[in-house]
């Protein structure tokens, strides 16, 4: 489900980052907040962190920025978990899992991660944007 098509009573974060590395740190730091005045168990609100974390820094790293120039971050709880969202300006390459990184490879873990962490991710794209959504269990 997205952002887009839940119901009333579900409080949505939409954050506005910009295209930036230190983004990465900002966008944590109101998540935890977030978690935290939500009462969510705090191994919950780490892997939450971490997942957000990932997906944002994957989105600065390998995708242009949105129109504007932003990267943009959501996120809610329901009855499925913590969601998570992260949008940018769809990249030549499409986030995908990966099953054997190679031992001695610099990256190549930050969706296994993701994978780990979550109950499900998928993957949106449009014609200008794309958005990588994840349900972290809480």
């Amino acid at each position: 489900m997205s952002s887009a098509t839940l119901p009333a009573d579900v409080n949505v974060v939409d954050v506005v980052l910009p295209h930036e590395v230190s983004a990465v740190a900002d966008a944590r730091r109101r998540l935890a907040a977030y978690l935290k005045r939500s009462r969510v168990a705090e191994t919950a609100r780490d892997d939450a962190q971490l997942v957000l974390s990932e997906l944002l820094s994957n989105a600065i790293r390998y995708a242009p920025p949105l129109p504007a120039g932003e990267v943009r971050a959501a996120w809610w709880i329901d009855k499925a978990g913590i969601h998570v969202e992260v949008t940018d300006g769809c990249g030549d390459t499409e986030p995908q899992r990966i099953d054997d990184a190679h031992p001695e490879s610099i990256g190549g873990r930050g969706l296994a991660i993701v994978d780990v962490l979550t109950s499900t991710w998928d993957v949106r794209t449009a014609a200008t944007h794309r958005t990588v959504h994840a349900i972290i269990p809480s």
